[in-house]
């Protein structure tokens, strides 16, 4: 059964991803911040009253690893306290929750990761959406959508060599995560995205020219080497469309 955009709920409307699914999902109600704040519960069950929605797609998320660094506490508020918030208030008034985490939750060593393999974050911002995964596991009518995405063209002058992942534009991502998000049977966990490449592959595959080289040990956060996913999965679920 597929779920129609009056029925969805999208956090992170204004988001880089949550733009794209508004612009794929024109008639999904995505409050702003202000009205559907996920670190107020009582403000969010004062919303959703009268509303028939059946699934929450949660997209808000504070994403920045520097700045999660920087304040750990409003990425324990945002990640963490506003996802167990949704998750209690999907349970309460069942509602189906997509919650979009990050393949960050790996360790990053050897990666083509599969669903069941083991979490084990490098960095904060990692271990602050695992703390929204957590929460998220506790509730069976649930997807877990673990995944990673970037502006359609490249944003930045240099780029990783020895970083390895499933990223890709959003503009990629984005349509799966709606096609995933709108089977109202489908729940557990589910990896999205595209083949294994260093993300200076990434870049000159969305048409960044003359992009540089970096490598992780130029930065000041902990980066992991290879968090590239295992999309057997996927395939199969988009293979019984």
């Amino acid at each position: 059964m597929e779920i129609t955009g009056q029925q969805l709920l999208l956090t992170g409307g204004s988001g880089l991803l949550g733009s794209e699914i508004r612009r794929l999902v024109p008639n999904i109600l995505a409050p702003p911040r202000q009205d559907f704040d996920v670190t107020d519960y009582n403000q969010m069950t004062k919303f959703l009253q009268d509303l028939k929605i059946t699934t929450i797609i949660h997209a808000a998320a504070f994403t920045s690893p520097p700045k999660v660094d920087a304040d750990p506490p409003l990425a324990i508020r945002a990640n963490i306290i506003g996802t167990a918030n949704l998750v209690n208030l999907c349970i309460e008034q069942a509602i189906r929750l997509v919650y979009i985490s990050t393949d960050y939750v790996f360790k990053g060593d050897r990666g083509q990761y599969s669903e069941d393999d083991e979490l084990l974050p490098q960095n904060r911002y990692a271990w602050s959406k695992l703390g929204g995964e957590s929460a998220v596991h506790m509730y069976s009518r649930a997807l877990i959508i673990r995944t990673s995405f970037c502006e359609p063209i490249f944003p930045y002058d240099k780029a990783f060599v020895d970083q390895f992942t499933s990223r890709d534009s959003v503009t990629v991502i984005a349509p799966l995560i709606v096609k995933l998000a709108q089977q109202a049977d489908l729940f557990g966990v589910v990896h999205v995205g595209t083949k294994r490449k260093t993300v200076k592959e990434l870049a000159q595959k969305l048409g960044k020219t003359g992009v540089g080289d970096l490598k992780r040990s130029d930065v000041t956060f902990d980066v992991p080497a290879d968090t590239s996913l295992d999309l057997k999965k996927l395939k199969n679920i988009l293979a019984q469309e």
